[in-house]
């Protein structure tokens, strides 16, 4: 998936370069990237707590907790905060105090996970953005720490504990190659050892409880995956799910026997729904289904108690049973916004993280039978008031061929008598992402400076079912280009903001989706801003990532198809980038594994030789996106001064 983010003008930085006329620029161009594109630190007064008009760089310090893992017996939470500008590994006790930071390495970490043995926690580090990650562990004192699979030039992904600790599991890719095995290493000895050969698109989704059989996901497209199941003892491999109409699989939660397994699926339906695998029978049978996408499905160690959530318009809604009494589970009541789940394996306790646009993102647990849950972490919000954030409204509308469109709307709390703010439309990355109501600094600082965000769910977006997120497949991915402009007729006819004055910015796909916007409706925006995106989908495609390969082939086509390869020719905004009206400022960081970064290149580097405006920041220790808050500053700023300035803002 490509994806996996604001004040006036920066002192001595001018915000636009002046056009040259075209018989000018053919000698003056600068080269790209150049020294000039590598973004500096600016040092800045971030302003006082409480200010009518704070800085970004207050906004870019809020903070937020997220990817909960709890202790085996329930009593300490592993989680992942920002605090220190980077991504690090804290632990707290499960009912509140003061954490501990565990992690303190330069790149920060990916994942973590808690060992069933409750020795040691997993986590994983790459260097500088680049996805080739470390796998390490650490006690929950933070005082033993030891590599366990060392960072290499492979692409990986953590597969998971077996249920008694003694190994992990992962993907790999092999060297040089772009197929994952699936390997398990002995934690204590450290010996790796490689249990299936290499295909495309392999990861592993769970161990069955028995620790003798692991559940592996095949990718097959965006948004759908079948399931095998391989047993370690025999080697044998089993096709569990492989239906002609391809459906997506996830969130397995075996019962505690093996005898089977919950999961979310949306197999013969529009919506997931919650399901359950029979192993002795070999039949799935929904128990759940809603018209939502059912997700984050968790069961305790016991078997008792079921846990998951529907997406409702973005927002989760959390849900539960009680396996035995088959009766709903008395849930706490939780600040509205979207949940991820887990259960102690050995102990009665639930680990919930919730992030909305009022909250950053912080953790509760509940032990079931309590009527609350107990809020763990308290992330600071960097003296902003909490209730100024603006929440967003959900809206549907259709688009010009009928199919209905989704976006979540923000609207400035106040803008001057008689005006409507001007607009910036956001696009999601994936394309199979969906803009949920999250919170983004970056949005909610202009929206305080009195710019309207609409959040596009356009064709191909998950959270609306199966059959709206591939109507963007292959041939029909430039219906959902056209969705923007659908987007910007619907917001004037809604008469709420100056759609006629509107800027674009999305990264991964959005920022591909950033890149079309300027060159297929380029007298709709007034300018644009693109993280890690795609222009030229010929070179995108030939350099994707082991990761991206597998699902490109059904999303996108064959690359090596003579008609699919003009095809993309011409779906690639640089193709036509004679049509680009607008200034741009365009962000990508050097290590970019997943769109790599010479798609910025070239796309500023032609800007450049036609006398266009643009801004360029090539970051050289980022990937795909930017991390590390000292580069969110210097890109922020420089972001928020050119909206602001584009927009008609900047003072």
């Amino acid at each position: 998936m490509r994806s996996k983010g604001f004040v006036q003008a920066l002192l001595g930085v001018a915000l636009a370069m002046t056009i040259a006329p075209p018989a000018a620029i053919t000698q003056d161009v600068p080269p790209t990237p150049g020294p000039q594109d590598i973004p500096q630190p600016v040092p800045g007064d971030i302003g006082l707590a409480g200010a009518p008009r704070p800085d970004i760089t207050r906004f870019l310090n809020v903070q937020a907790a997220s990817s909960p893992s709890l202790s085996p017996d329930g009593k300490q939470l592993a989680f992942a905060t920002n605090i220190t500008g980077q991504r690090q590994l804290w632990v707290v006790d499960s009912r509140g105090g003061w954490p501990r930071q565990l992690t303190f390495g330069e790149d920060g970490t990916r994942f973590h996970a808690w060992s069933p043995r409750g020795d040691w926690i997993v986590y994983g580090t790459d260097r500088g953005g680049n996805e080739r990650q470390g796998f390490y562990l650490i006690s929950a004192d933070g005082m033993r720490e030891r590599e366990l699979v060392p960072a290499s030039a492979a692409f990986r992904e953590f597969g998971g504990f077996s249920p008694d600790g003694g190994r992990i599991a992962y993907a790999t890719t092999a060297e040089g190659g772009s197929a994952f095995e699936i390997h398990l290493v002995d934690v204590d000895s450290g010996v790796d050892r490689r249990v299936l050969a290499g295909r495309i698109g392999l990861f592993v989704a769970a161990w069955n409880p028995q620790g003798t059989k692991l559940l592996l996901s095949e990718t097959r497209g965006e948004d759908a995956n079948d399931v095998l199941l391989l047993d370690l003892a025999s080697g044998k491999l089993e096709t569990l799910f492989h239906p002609r109409v391809a459906a997506a699989y996830g969130g397995f939660a075996w019962l505690p026997d093996g005898s089977g397994f919950y999961l979310t699926s949306d197999e013969g339906r529009d919506f997931a729904g919650l399901a359950f695998y029979d192993l002795a029978t070999r039949s799935l049978r929904f128990v759940e289904t809603p018209d939502h996408d059912v997700e984050s499905v968790t069961l305790d160690g016991d078997g008792l108690r079921l846990l998951w959530t529907t997406n409702e318009g973005g927002w989760s809604v959390l849900h539960g049973r009680d396996r035995i009494a088959d009766k709903a589970l008395a849930l706490p009541p939780m600040p509205p916004g979207i949940y991820r789940l887990e259960q102690a394996r050995r102990a009665p306790v639930v680990a919930l993280m919730v992030v909305g646009p009022r909250i950053p993102g912080d953790l509760w647990t509940w032990r079931p039978g309590e009527a609350a849950a107990v809020q763990v972490t308290h992330s600071s919000l960097a003296g902003l008031d909490e209730q100024r954030f603006v929440v967003p409204e959900h809206l549907d509308f259709p688009a010009r061929d009928g199919v209905m469109l989704h976006g979540l709307l923000y609207v400035p709390a106040a803008t001057a008598a008689g005006t409507k703010p001007p607009l910036l439309l956001g696009v999601h990355g994936g394309p199979t992402g969906q803009a949920r109501p999250s919170f983004r600094a970056v949005s909610q600082y202009l929206l305080r400076r009195g710019i309207a965000v609409f959040d596009l769910n356009f064709r191909g977006s998950t959270g609306y079912g199966k059959t709206f997120a591939r109507l963007d497949n292959r041939r029909l991915r430039p219906n959902a280009v056209r969705d923007m402009a659908d987007a910007l007729d619907f917001l004037a006819r809604d008469g709420r903001v100056d759609a006629a004055h509107a800027a674009v910015m999305g990264g991964s796909y959005g920022g591909y989706m950033t890149f079309a916007a300027l060159t297929s409706l380029p007298e709709r925006f007034a300018a644009g801003v693109s993280f890690v995106g795609v222009s030229n989908w010929v070179s995108a495609l030939e350099g994707a990532s082991p990761q991206l390969r597998a699902s490109d082939r059904f999303e996108y086509g064959d690359i090596d198809d003579a008609d699919d390869r003009e095809f993309f020719r011409q779906l690639s905004p640089i193709t036509h980038i004679d049509a680009v009206r607008a200034p741009i400022m365009v962000i990508h960081g050097a290590n970019d594994p997943r769109d790599p970064v010479t798609e910025s290149d070239q796309f500023v580097r032609a800007i450049r030789a036609r006398g266009g405006r643009v801004e360029y920041l090539r970051f050289p220790d980022e990937g795909h996106g930017v991390r590390k808050l000292s580069n969110r500053i210097i890109t922020y700023r420089r972001v928020a001064a050119f909206l602001e300035h584009e927009l008609g803002l900047a003072q």
